[in-house]
């Protein structure tokens, strides 16, 4: 049983992919306080939540301290996740690292440790940062979207014409290295969204349409992507597509590193500066709509932002499952429902999760690597077990 804004006690329904949305409330304010969409109660007598002011403190003590705490963990995380691998790395050759590059009086590395760690394992811990905090906020923002629990970034098929794209390039040699495989990848990821975005604006944007749709565009690049791999007749061009469609950090370097540097917090800005449409859209598209939010505009900025993200995290080190399905649960256990307080922390929260998933995937089979992808999903399978227990749905 939970309890609404006047204290009547009502039954909870169960979220459900296809749940209908709620009929209009009355509107109580301009922004409204979200409940998880678990926990929304459909039918004409629905009340609308009191504005987040009214029902709790937007950004108590409490939750900055989190979130400060989580910023310290992600620094930390970062100078631990660089020393781990084959070669020892110890704290002094770190700062003997940084202090070369910034200049300051200290005896440099040899040339090879140096390269080891600024050209190759830095960028590395940085890019699982930025695409792990990229993902998280971009499974956030679709589960509210779309009033789907089991969203996640890959929903819109992003993914799989990034796949289609990178697998493309390699079929074909339509492009040489790294560069080409990325700009194939970020390509086909932006025609899958194109290809979304045509059939959605035929059919509308609500949250059921766009999964349902979500759904076929990704199907339609993944038998592409099988398609090409077939036609493909050299087994060693096979196993790298296929290691890179798992995900890996291991092409990461500074110039992906920027490109992510910039779009990330453009994306990561932008999501935090619809929170409270977003509070509103988790209630369904007739609640937002009768508290002055454009619906159909937000949806569309909300949409754009994601594929964005995703493409450019996608195209970088692949498709890694699980951080965007599996952060978000867990973090609204800790900092509350309402996303201005939600998306700051989920960020870092997929943040250090992908930099500790990343640094496992490097010495777990040394000196083999592992995908990271495939370690997510090993991680990722139990710990959403346990969310789907906790919400009493297993």
């Amino acid at each position: 049983m939970s309890a609404d804004a006047a204290g009547r006690a009502r039954p909870a329904a169960p979220a459900t992919d296809l749940a209908p949305e709620p009929a209009p409330a009355a509107a109580t304010g301009p922004s409204v306080g979200l409940l998880h969409p678990s926990a929304r109660t459909p039918g004409p007598a629905a009340a609308v939540p009191p504005p987040p002011s009214a029902a709790a403190p937007r950004y108590g003590p409490a939750r900055a301290g989190l979130l400060t705490a989580m910023a310290v963990v992600l620094a930390a995380s970062v100078a631990a996740a660089t020393r781990v691998g084959t070669a020892d790395v110890g704290w002094t050759d770190l700062a003997r690292v940084f202090g070369a590059r910034l200049g300051l009086d200290t005896e440099p590395l040899p040339p090879l440790l140096d390269s080891l760690v600024w050209d190759l394992r830095l960028p590395r811990v940085l890019m699982a940062a930025l695409v792990g905090a990229a993902l998280a906020v971009c499974g956030t923002v679709l589960q509210a979207v779309t009033r789907n629990a089991l969203a996640d970034p890959y929903l819109l098929g992003v993914s799989s014409g990034a796949g289609a794209g990178a697998v493309a390039v390699v079929v074909l040699g339509a492009g040489a290295g790294t560069l080409g495989v990325t700009g194939g990848a970020l390509a086909g990821a932006l025609l899958a969204f194109a290809g979304l975005l045509l059939l959605l604006r035929r059919t509308g944007l609500d949250s059921v349409r766009i999964v349902l749709t979500g759904v076929v565009v990704g199907q339609l690049f993944t038998a592409l992507t099988s398609l090409a791999l077939m036609a493909s007749a050299d087994a060693d061009t096979t196993r790298a597509v296929t290691h890179w469609l798992l995900g890996s950090m291991a092409p990461a370097r500074w110039d992906a590193v920027v490109v992510c540097a910039v779009v990330t917090p453009l994306g990561l800005g932008a999501a935090w500066l619809c929170a409270n449409a977003l509070d509103g859209l988790a209630f369904g598209a007739d609640t937002a709509a009768s508290l002055g939010i454009g619906v159909r505009r937000t949806r569309m900025l909300l949409l754009v932002v994601t594929a964005v993200l995703t493409s450019v995290a996608v195209a970088t080190v692949g498709a890694i499952g699980f951080v965007g399905l599996i952060v978000p649960h867990g973090v609204r256990f800790l900092a509350g429902p309402l996303h201005r307080v939600l998306l700051p922390h989920a960020a870092l929260a997929g943040a250090v999760f992908l930099v500790w998933t990343d640094a496992l995937a490097r010495v777990v089979f040394a000196p083999r690597e592992v995908p990271v992808g495939v370690v997510t999903a090993l991680i990722g399978v139990p710990l959403f077990l346990v969310v789907l227990r906790r919400r009493g749905e297993l």
